[in-house]
């Protein structure tokens, strides 16, 4: 075992107190919610660093379909991350050199506990979670994915949120010099989305961290990305790096783009039209034959479900709301 002298730690390797401090209290946050961290510093990273390693430990979850899944070819080459570009192919193959590792979540506002923390303090505490989940496209193309993660209720219970606590905001990486994309005015950098605290507590929405066994591609939102299968698929932010607990609905990014389009709830919801196509049907990307866009015009479309199926879940969150209204 190397014993490093004093005089031989570079400053870089030692811990700063701030640091140290937050971190202690994240790990004391998380035995108080009956997570699983017991060895604290002890404990190994739980999601490797290299691009396409396996996931260990990973368990089934309760919320899973039964849907035929897409293939892993569909799921990480048509993808909409406009950081990497507006095309579906541009995610895939402007992200090759992007470096997800090391990687840290800023945690602000209304919490008891809260600081900057790294990827791994996010997931040691938690059992990793296999979920198929079909994600719905607002252009209404629809794919059903094996994602990998952990629950976002019981990462927010760790944070232990205040009661002014009304929403979860969160922010993707901004890096122009990674993320080509984000040199163009596409759209307002840094991507932001949020839930309702509500939304945010029901046991569907998870971090993700994998898909198909396998540690996120860079395409996918690696490291780490939220997925909500109720809603449309820009609900579901990619690259976290904030995470702030507010009383005020955040103002995100779509819903600022065009707001006469895309507002803050974004249901699946067959009976509001999009101003520029209907979105009473859907197709399943890789239902058919080929991948991609040869396989989105060859399938066959099928009506869409209230709340992307996943009615029995989250439909009491919006008991009182206007549906149509608040789109």
């Amino acid at each position: 075992m190397l014993i490093k002298k004093p005089a031989d730690v570079r400053p870089s390797e030692i811990t700063s107190r701030e640091h140290y401090v937050t971190r202690r209290k994240f790990m004391q946050a998380a035995a108080a919610a009956g997570s699983s961290l017991v060895a604290g510093e002890a404990l190994p990273a739980v999601i490797p660093s290299e691009r396409r390693a396996r996931l260990d430990g990973v368990v089934a979850s309760e919320y899973s379909t039964s849907e035929k899944q897409n293939s892993y070819t569909d799921v990480t080459t048509y993808n909409n991350y406009y950081e990497f570009g507006t095309r579906k192919e541009d995610p895939y193959r402007y992200s090759q050199d992007f470096k997800p590792r090391p990687w840290s979540i800023e945690v602000s506002g209304n919490a008891e506990v809260t600081g900057t923390f790294q990827l791994e303090d996010f997931v040691k505490p938690h059992t990793l979670e296999e979920r198929i989940y079909r994600l719905r496209c607002v252009e209404a193309w629809s794919m059903v994915i094996p994602w990998i993660g952990i629950p976002l209720a019981d990462v927010i219970k760790q944070f232990q949120p205040h009661s002014g606590a009304k929403f979860v905001e969160f922010e993707t990486l901004y890096d122009p010099d990674k993320m080509p994309g984000q040199r163009g005015r596409a759209l307002r950098w840094p991507y932001v989305e949020g839930l309702t605290i509500a939304e945010a507590m029901n046991p569907l929405p998870m971090l993700a961290v994998g898909v198909y066994g396998e540690v996120l591609p860079n395409q996918n939102g690696a490291p780490l990305r939220l997925v909500v299968p109720w809603k449309y698929g820009f609900k579901s932010i990619k690259g976290i790096v904030k995470m702030r607990f507010t009383d005020r609905m955040p103002r995100t990014t779509w819903a600022l783009a065009a707001p006469h389009e895309y507002g803050f709830y974004a249901n699946v919801n067959p009976g509001v039209d999009h101003p520029r196509w209907s979105q009473a049907q859907e197709r399943r990307i890789g239902s058919d034959q080929g991948s991609g866009l040869t396989s989105l015009f060859a399938a066959k479309r099928q009506p869409t479900v209230m709340f992307n199926g996943y009615g029995e879940h989250v439909a009491h969150l919006y008991d009182g709301l206007d549906l149509r209204k608040n789109y």
